[in-house]
């Protein structure tokens, strides 16, 4: 169908992992102190460097040992003190149960539960994005993608920026090369299809122009990399123009670790080894899958295939020992970042760390911010927000969502701390009114067996305020299942309209989702005054929509995805890759940066209950670029010109901004800084350059920076993957502001 688009970059963990006790297999690696025998070895001497002692180990092991540590679930090695080693946990919004390293139990009942990806991206605040990351020890999205509540958003940029400000979040640690965590992006790449009308992400070849793939899937996956300095990729299930990603030596090891200087690990997504033999029959036999995906840069097993055929193929000569060790290699030298190698962890930072360090005040306080910050009020008309709890006699609470708990969560989640549901919120907010709660229906799509039309439309004929809480859960949206469109599940579009219809007071619509909807409907029907979308608001949910629609805090979210309308899931297929449009088949592209058709809500939307005000202080008109002697631009017409180190030189220049709070209230708002490039190369129609987000009191100004290096920030890529500098007239945007900057040589 539609994508939002971009990839998700999803987050997994790495810890030190559940082991059994026995006397074959030790707790932990490196105990010196009950084996003072390992004092001889290297690679447990923390003083030497990491590849030393990564060295010394490879040259201890056995080829079947080696092959051994190919898989996630590494197996021990007790003659030299190893014990099993389980790779994985998952960590997108919070500690979940999937995976090897974590595990809930009477001790540790629960975990702070954060609001699902897509909506703390909505937020727009890097601080936030690494602050969670701390807390708690995706790429594109393309609508309507199952899994794009797991993904930061349609923007390379915002992604981008997500990416390496959780992934420092999580891993960055007092100790310089250590690890707290080690993180993993994941999928790369083009990744954002799960099972669509019949077509499945294992066996689905996404055909992607080298022009989208370097500069709208890409992105987010290289800042990973470079600026977060990630421990480890996750190639993913799918085939890009033929070839699986796990096959693709060209993505993993001249991308990733060649281009990019991956310090880590890159790992396949779990049994995708196995699915390019078994699914999409791309090689012949499972020794040629080993051999290909090791050859191609693959280091980890997310699965036992690698364990169970390498050896084999090493004797049928397809892969080498030298190939296995070099994958190994990377796989140590990760675990010795995390100090898996450094002997006892009670006695290593961070060993400290017990189950009064899970659940406290401080990170539930800081989940209901992430969900207050990230909410996005989409309509208000005539200030009906905030409620005033002073005059508001009476409050019905509507929907199929609005006394959930585990739709709050979204999914890749573990057990929360506990809920605030929004029925509790509100109970809670409005504690002097009179509420009705009507659910309207028992289940999400409002089926025929479970429809309670009358009783939610005498509630709200009863009400001075209707509160109608739908949307979608993981029954409508979730990896494994792609939405087949846009429309609100089953009869909610019902509901929502025949309580409207009734309602003898104001009308508010709050989305519950992690994809967007058409609900044109709504939103040009004069008798609903407010629409908010809340996306899948974590454990606190419930308290962080009361708290913005009683004025407790001001929304200051802003739409991380284009909301299209219906129309445009009937007519593009989500098999189809292509961002730019195409003019001779009426394509019309995809996402804010390209697509120019008709919207629901446009990218970046979002209101507030103040108003600011912008004023352009500084930023140059003219941008000369440096040439070379005798370059052929000084006797010719050049449009562009390819990027080179000298070309870039001396290219920065800063964009300074007043922001003024000209309202009543205090608030949060999202500065954005966009650019129209020039007609050339298919470039995006509009692109996001920077973001910040600052808070204001009432009246109150602050100067806004930005920082912008030409050739990073705001060069192109054209038709055949080359980076170029387009010469002509730009147009730098800061909501109604626009600024004209020429670029010439």
């Amino acid at each position: 169908m539609s994508r939002y688009d971009l990839r998700s970059l999803f987050f997994i963990f790495c810890l030190l992992s559940v082991r059994s006790v026995s006397a074959q297999n030790p707790i932990f690696a490196c105990d010196i102190d009950g084996n003072p025998s390992l004092a001889n070895f290297a690679f447990c001497n923390r003083s030497l460097d990491v590849y030393s002692r990564v060295k010394d180990l490879v040259g201890r092991l056995t080829l079947q040992e080696k092959v051994g540590f190919l898989g996630d679930n590494a197996g021990a090695v007790p003659r030299l003190g190893i014990p099993m080693y389980r790779w994985w946990g998952e960590a997108l919004h919070g500690v979940s149960s999937v995976g090897h390293a974590t595990h809930f139990s009477p001790l540790v009942p629960g975990a702070t539960s954060f609001p699902q990806v897509i909506l703390t991206a909505a937020s727009f605040n890097t601080t936030l994005f690494t602050a969670i990351g701390k807390s708690k020890c995706k790429y594109i999205s393309r609508s309507p993608w199952g899994r794009g509540q797991e993904t930061p958003g349609e923007d390379p940029l915002l992604t981008s920026k997500y990416a390496s400000s959780y992934v420092k979040g999580l891993q960055e640690s007092d100790e310089p090369d250590k690890l707290k965590v080690g993180a993993c992006c994941k999928h790369y790449t083009a990744y954002d299809l799960d099972n669509w009308k019949g077509i499945n992400r294992l066996t689905f070849n996404a055909i992607v122009t080298k022009q989208d793939l370097i500069d709208t899937f890409n992105p987010p996956f290289k800042s990973c990399v470079i600026d977060g300095n990630v421990a480890s990729v996750m190639c993913s299930f799918n085939q890009v123009n033929g070839k699986p990603t796990c096959a693709d030596s060209d993505l993993l090891a001249g991308t990733i670790r060649g281009d990019w200087k991956l310090n880590g690990y890159i790992v396949s997504d779990c049994d995708s080894v196995q699915v390019l033999y078994n699914n999409q029959h791309y090689v012949k036999t499972p020794e040629d899958a080993a051999a290909i995906t090791i050859k191609s840069g693959l280091d980890l097993d997310c699965g036992q295939y690698l364990t169970k055929y390498s050896e084999a193929a090493i004797q049928a000569g397809k892969l080498t020992e030298a190939d296995v060790d070099w994958a190994i290699t990377n796989n140590f030298a990760t675990q010795i970042r995390l100090g898996f190698f450094d002997g006892n962890p009670s006695k290593l930072p961070y060993g400290g760390l017990g189950p009064s360090d899970v659940c406290t005040e401080d990170n539930q306080e800081l989940a209901r911010e992430a969900a207050r910050q990230g909410i996005v009020l989409l309509k208000n008309s005539n200030d009906a927000l905030p409620l005033n709890t002073s005059t508001l006699g009476s409050l019905a609470v509507i929907g199929p969502n609005m006394n959930v708990t585990n739709t709050m969560i979204g999914n890749y989640a573990g057990t929360p701390c506990n809920y605030i549901t929004p029925l509790q919120g509100l109970i809670q907010a409005a504690s002097n009114s009179k509420v009705f709660a009507v659910p309207g229906c028992l289940d999400i799509k409002c089926s025929t067996n479970g429809f309670q039309l009358n009783p939610a439309k005498q509630a709200a004929a009863q009400a001075d305020v209707t509160i109608l809480i739908v949307g979608a859960d993981q029954s409508i949206e979730r990896e494994g299942l792609d939405r087949a469109d846009l429309n609100l599940p089953g009869n909610q579009t019902v509901l929502v309209q025949e309580v409207t219809k009734a309602a003898k007071g104001l009308v508010i619509l709050v989305i519950m989702s992690g994809g967007p909807f058409d609900i044109l409907f709504a939103k040009n029907d004069d008798k609903t005054s407010g629409i908010l979308w809340v996306g899948y608001p974590g454990e606190a949910g419930g308290g962080a929509i009361a708290d913005v629609l009683f004025g407790k805090f001001n929304p200051s979210g802003r739409l991380p995805v284009t909301w299209y309308p219906q129309s445009f899931s009937d007519k593009i297929p989500m098999t189809d890759m292509r961002m730019r449009p195409d003019s001779s088949s009426g394509y019309p592209g995809r996402t804010y940066r390209f697509y120019s058709g008709d919207v629901v809500y446009s990218f970046g939307d979002g209101l507030s209950y103040t108003n600011f005000a912008y004023k352009l202080k500084n930023a140059p008109k003219l941008v000369t670029v440096p040439l070379e002697e005798g370059h052929e631009c000084y006797e010719k017409t050049c449009n562009s010109l390819v990027v080179t180190d000298s070309l870039c030189q001396n290219l920065a220049f800063d964009v300074h901004l007043r922001v003024k709070n000209d309202g009543a209230m205090a608030g949060g708002h999202t500065v954005f800084l966009f650019y129209t490039p020039p007609e050339i190369h298919n470039a995006p129609k509009k692109h996001l350059l920077g973001f910040e987000k600052v808070k204001l009191e009432p009246k109150a100004a602050r100067n806004v920076r930005f920082k912008m290096d030409f050739c990073k920030d705001m060069s192109l890529v054209d038709e055949m993957g080359n980076r170029k500098v387009a010469l002509g007239s730009h147009v730098l945007h800061v909501g109604d502001l626009k600024h004209f900057l020429t670029v010439g040589v």
